[in-house]
């Protein structure tokens, strides 16, 4: 062993250097520690590098290791060292999984640089910490650290997007200006980031002026300008944009599709969406599977279920969420049928449904009126899936069966189910007894439900017309008399709608 150990530590961290992805580095600084070679403060950043990369992908087993290392580097002595902390404070805040230890390695630090600075404004930044990584930046800048490059900038102004901190955001642009640096001339990345920002947290007016005043914008830029419209609810400006980004000779890529689609689908026009789709079909934008959904889904929106159908069958490599979106546009436009069949086929092919696509298939069974299918999937979610049912899905079920007229068995669901009814689920029921003409049901539901909600007057006017319909009319008589003498009155128009306001 002592042979071994005198083995120049330098040796290895030419090894580490070399080393193709963090496992085989952290291999390699394992048969180190093994060979009784001490780790320098060369070799510790390199360990946490891989350390922080293993993090992101395994967090738990990571974090017991990156735990040891940072016992073992205490007691190396070497823990004064600046680039061994700012590697120790990366290491914790990566993936968001610890910004707490991040923090305390920074605040024990003696020596920090920017690194350091930047990889704890990061980490704030990564674990949801926003208003922390501000404040982090407003106290380096108030010591008088020169803690400024263009990572620093980025981390700081994503901050104050996440936060909606738009004084903060002036504040640090304002700061970078006195400085005689000009984030949105320097660079696009950081013109970029400021732009995101004002979105964020002013207006489109405010990011406008940003973008118009970047010399040279790319892809990023044009797009990030495209969804400050889209966010604002322009999509008229959307448009605008697009078109002067195409007379300026970018290309749109993923990122434009979608927010165009996005724009097309709010804006109405079904002529401009046809266009939109024959452009991008002339420009063989039509390969990605997150454009070819967004294009289902627009389509769909607009009423046009056999045109997303088209689209859905012509592109390959069809996710779970083109599956769903398309299963979930037949059912909303009641061809629940044709939804079924295509949830069957998206299982077949070994597509493992999520708890959205049985939300779609139940829908669709709800609106056919295929109890025994609804029955089916309602009860392989948890059995052959092991996804827990959701109130909308109980929703789906009480509304199918209810429809079908077996209130016994709604009855006994909304009894054993482990969420409270909502406010549909009643309704539904209601519904179903007017269907089916069981006023003794509707009778004892409607008693529950009043006295759960006994200011909901659609119970009331529910009921009366339920026994309006037996020819009961002395309980029409008593039910608007209790009506009456509570205070409650029936909407004006709503003859038609009682049973969509207990549902909605």
């Amino acid at each position: 062993m002592a042979t071994r150990a005198t083995t120049p530590s330098y040796l290895y961290n030419a090894l580490l250097r070399r080393a193709v992805d963090h496992r085989s580095l952290l291999l390699a600084f394992r048969a180190m520690l093994r060979a009784g070679v001490a780790p320098d403060h060369f070799t510790f950043p390199f360990a946490l590098k891989a350390l922080a990369q293993a993090r992101a992908a395994a967090p738990p087993r990571a974090g017991g290791a990156l735990r040891c290392l940072h016992a073992q580097l205490a007691k190396s002595g070497h823990g004064a060292d600046v680039y061994v902390t700012s590697s120790l404070v990366h290491a914790y805040a990566a993936a968001a999984a610890d910004a707490a230890s991040a923090r305390a390695v920074f605040d024990a630090a003696r020596h920090r640089n920017v690194v350091t600075w930047t990889a704890m404004i990061a980490g704030h930044a990564a674990a949801g910490e926003a208003r922390d990584a501000v404040a982090l930046f407003r106290e380096a800048v108030a010591s008088g650290q020169e803690v400024i490059n263009s990572v620093t900038v980025l981390q700081v102004m994503a901050a104050c997007a996440q936060c909606g901190d738009i004084e903060s955001g002036r504040w640090v642009h304002d700061t970078l200006r006195r400085w005689r640096v000009e984030p949105v001339l320097l660079d696009v990345a950081l013109a970029t980031a400021v732009l995101h920002m004002y979105a964020a947290c002013g207006g489109l007016s405010v990011a406008a002026q940003v973008f118009d005043a970047i010399p040279q914008r790319n892809e990023v830029s044009w797009n990030a300008m495209v969804e400050v419209c889209n966010r604002h609810g322009r999509s008229d400006k959307v448009l605008e944009t697009f078109a002067a980004m195409h007379s300026a000779g970018m290309k749109p890529d993923k990122v434009t599709w979608l927010s165009i689609l996005r724009a097309c689908t709010s804006k109405g026009d079904t002529g401009l969406s046809r266009g939109v789709h024959a452009y991008m079909e002339k420009t063989n934008c039509c390969r990605h599977v997150a454009v070819c959904t967004s294009l289902m889904d627009m389509y769909s929106k607009k009423g046009n279920a056999q045109s997303a159908l088209q689209i859905f069958h012509c592109f390959k490599g069809k996710d779970l969420m083109a599956w769903t979106s398309m299963i979930s546009s037949l059912a909303k436009h009641g061809q629940g049928r044709d939804a079924v069949q295509l949830f069957k086929q998206m299982e077949y092919g070994g597509v493992v449904p999520d708890h959205v696509a049985f939300l779609g298939v139940l829908t669709a069974c709800s609106h056919a009126g295929m109890v025994d299918e609804g029955r089916k999937y309602f009860d392989s979610m948890l059995n052959l899936y092991g996804i827990r049912p959701t109130v909308k899905h109980y929703g789906c079920m009480i509304d199918l069966l209810s429809r079908a007229g077996y209130l016994g068995e709604v009855e006994r669901m909304m009894q054993l189910m482990p969420i409270q009814p909502s406010v549909r689920m009643w309704g539904s029921m209601m519904n179903g007894c007017k269907i089916h003409g069981k006023a003794d049901v509707a009778e004892r539901i409607g008693r529950g439900f009043a006295e759960l909600n006994p200011q909901l007057s659609a119970t009331y006017v529910v009921m009366s017309n339920i026994y309006a319909e037996l020819g009961r009319w002395h309980a029409v008589e008593q039910t608007r008399r209790l009506m009456w003498q509570m205070g409650l009155k029936k909407n004006i128009g709503s003859s038609g709608t009682e049973v969509h306001m207990l549902c909605s």
